[in-house]
């Protein structure tokens, strides 16, 4: 059951204990915002972002907010369940995948040399200006990580069979768009009269305006790339993991995003539901929720509850700070806390505890805090993991 924080215009729904104080004054601001409907959601990962904690859920009447989506637009998950079982692997093989896989998947700021093929991006549609300055930039991002939390991994379930997982996004084109949005949305505002306070970060678009039928264009867009971004990767995975493993069946892909605004009926009322860091959830919906590097990640089904909008986390959540995590954390202890569960990892350097597992939440934590939102249909065992 959440916490339920009153004091503000709405109330505050809160699955998440520990919240920290930069995440409880961006909530404070979201409560107080004039478009907020019934009350604002709090996931069990919550910890702060940009005008928006991570892990925030905020339903809106009449308005889009940029800042709510955040600029890795259309961020999320996908996962396949190969018929390879574990006791088929050799370590040796499991390496020569992950070379192969560094070969073929840019990772951090790199981008693929040529362009790849048009297919693998989504159609064009008229007035969407940054997404059509960006496509041809875009078409060298495609198929590539990223940085930061983005990961691909190997996954043993109980039953003893490999999965792959990859984490990515919409890489610079979600961000060129988010960024000229909200720009745009706080010259909106000024010239209504409307400005929030600057320093919420929390400017917001009308949603049938021009403007903001246009970063609605472009947001989907780039939810869409960000898909075809994963699906093309994991179809590079699949390729490797054959030609390394033999002849191997994989079951359908299972995709979900979790940074994105969509309209959806809420109380009664169509309201735009902001998920930054949030996993939809509604009943029946199967999702994903992935650990850290190092502890277990989660094919999840939703349980549909009202009162978190139909959401669930998206992932363990940081507890760390990236510079506070590279200070404080101990690189042989993390490496010792990877290597003694067998797990090839993406420790090299003392800059990489950025993502170490000690920078994040306890993952089992999260899903119990969460137990009435999502079901765990299957548990994922890291293996081997790639990081950007």
């Amino acid at each position: 059951m959440p916490e339920v924080i009153v004091g503000g215009r709405v109330p505050v729904y809160s699955w998440c204990r520990d919240i920290e104080p930069g995440a409880r004054e961006q909530l404070a601001h979201l409560a107080e915002h004039p478009f907020a409907f019934h009350h604002i959601a709090v996931m069990p990962d919550c910890h702060e972002g940009y005008g928006m904690p991570i892990g925030g859920v905020l339903a809106a009447e009449q308005v889009v907010v940029p800042n709510a989506v955040g600029v890795d637009i259309g961020c999320g998950m996908c996962a396949v369940k190969s018929s390879l079982e574990r006791s088929q692997m050799e370590r040796k093989k499991l390496e020569q995948f992950l070379t192969l896989v560094r070969r073929a998947i840019p990772v951090g700021f790199n981008h693929h040399k040529r362009p790849q093929e048009e297919r693998w991006m989504p159609p064009l549609e008229s007035d969407m200006p940054i997404v059509e300055r960006e496509y041809d930039s875009a078409r060298h991002q495609v198929g590539t990580l990223g940085g930061g939390n983005h990961f691909i991994e190997m996954q043993c379930d109980s039953d003893g069979f490999i999965w792959l997982m990859v984490h990515s996004g919409s890489r610079n084109i979600g961000l060129k768009v988010a960024e000229h949005y909200n720009k745009v949305a706080g010259h909106e505002n000024d010239k209504r009269g409307e400005r929030l306070p600057k320093n919420w970060q929390l400017d917001f678009l009308r949603i049938h305006s021009d403007e903001g039928q246009r970063y609605l264009r472009e947001m989907y867009y780039c939810v869409e790339f960000a898909f075809n971004n994963r699906r093309l990767m994991m179809e590079r995975l699949k390729e490797i993991f054959i030609d390394i493993f033999g002849p191997v069946g994989f079951l359908p892909l299972i995709n979900i995003a979790h940074n994105y605004a969509e309209e959806e009926e809420h109380f009664g009322r169509k309201v735009m539901v902001h998920r930054k860091g949030a996993t939809k959830a509604t009943a029946g919906l199967v999702g994903i929720v992935p650990g850290s590097q190092g502890s277990p990640s989660y094919i999840v089904e939703g349980l549909g509850n009202p009162d978190s909008f139909h959401s669930c986390a998206h992932g363990a959540g940081r507890k760390m700070g990236r510079r506070e995590a590279v200070k404080k954390l101990k690189f042989d202890d993390e490496v010792y806390r990877l290597e003694s569960q067998g797990i090839i990892h993406s420790l090299f350097r003392r800059a990489d505890l950025e993502e170490a597992m000690g920078a994040y939440k306890d993952i089992s934590a999260v899903m119990e805090a969460q137990s009435d939102l999502v079901k765990i249909r299957v548990e994922l065992k890291p293996l081997a993991v790639v990081k950007g």
